[in-house]
């Protein structure tokens, strides 16, 4: 079976289970530039709030020989644990006093989100933007976000400089930025164990004894932490650091590398090198650039490539 029957099949397996307390519907969502996710959403009676739950990597394991039933028994077990069994108090969402501390914003491609960008508050760096979210739980199990829509600063009755302005702080103080080496890096991806706070290794908060090649720029939880390059001073700190210029490789949407300059590096070879990542090794979900950015670390300028010229600015 395809994608879509398979969606189906746990769907009505889920919901012969769970039996009338609680619905089981097929669920699709427009995420990051504009890919298409499909899954079941679960709504409980009396409760106000319902997990998506996506199949794709259930469907990999159908694929390899899982049967349905196997397969609803781990997403049912998925299900217990993050299911909500008391409505949630959504009164602090109806103002801006009532969300301002929970702001935070990640990074996402201009060009490849035009559609969604229509519809909310944001702001441009170079060719990305930056869109802002409420942080509604954030746990060891992961985080429960709200996208900002342009309802929602209308009627909070802000503005995207207001809205900047807490997100930068609580993201700083919620999600602060790490800058480690890769071969930490790796360790971490080796592992499979999320980082522990406040004991990883953080290169903007200690004494560098040794120089890497190449360094990955996060926030604690690794999940979206490219917007950490929009950070106030983070750029001009990593130059400070590095004592030379440096280039940005956009990796995805969780983390940038960071890559000091050297004469065997050239622009248009890294560019190559990010683009024929994306095309082989990311979903487009997590895509964030298709180039370079160059770091000047004496005068804090940011250099993008567009055909054969160089454009400038500063985060």
């Amino acid at each position: 079976m395809d994608y879509k029957e398979f969606v189906r099949a746990v769907e009505k397996m889920m919901s012969n289970r769970l039996g009338d307390s609680e619905r089981v519907s097929s669920y699709m969502a427009i995420k990051n530039n504009g890919t298409e996710k499909r899954g079941i959403m679960v709504e409980k009676k009396g409760v106000n709030i319902s997990p998506a739950i996506y199949l794709e990597e259930y469907y990999e394991c159908y694929k390899n020989g899982d049967s349905i039933a196997d397969i609803v028994d781990e997403v049912m077990g998925f299900y217990e644990c993050i299911r909500c069994n008391e409505p949630w108090d959504n009164r602090n969402l109806m103002s801006y006093e009532g969300i301002k501390d929970r702001l935070v914003f990640r990074l996402v491609n201009t060009e490849k989100n035009q559609e969604f960008l229509r519809t909310v508050p944001h702001r441009e760096i170079f060719d990305l933007s930056i869109v802002f979210y409420v942080m509604l739980e954030m746990n060891s199990e992961g985080t429960a976000t709200m996208t900002v829509k342009n309802s929602h600063m209308a009627q909070w009755r802000a503005n995207p400089d207001m809205l900047w302005d807490a997100a930068v702080e609580n993201s700083k103080r919620m999600l602060p930025a790490e800058l480690f080496t890769m071969s930490y890096a790796l360790g971490e991806l080796v592992s499979g164990k999320a980082p522990d706070v406040g004991k990883g290794e953080n290169l903007l908060t200690g004494e560098v004894e040794k120089l890497d090649r190449m360094y990955v720029l996060s926030n604690r939880l690794r999940s979206y932490g490219a917007a950490c390059v929009a950070y106030p001073h983070i750029l001009n700190m990593i130059g400070q650091i590095l004592k030379k210029d440096y280039y940005i490789l956009p990796s995805s949407v969780h983390e940038v590398v960071i890559v000091p300059c050297s004469s065997e590096l050239d622009f248009d070879e890294l560019d190559e090198m990010v683009k024929e990542i994306n095309d082989t090794e990311l979903d487009e979900e997590d895509v964030l650039s298709d180039h370079a950015y160059f770091v000047e670390y004496r005068t804090g300028k940011v250099y993008v490539k567009k055909g054969a010229e160089r454009e400038t600015d500063i985060f």
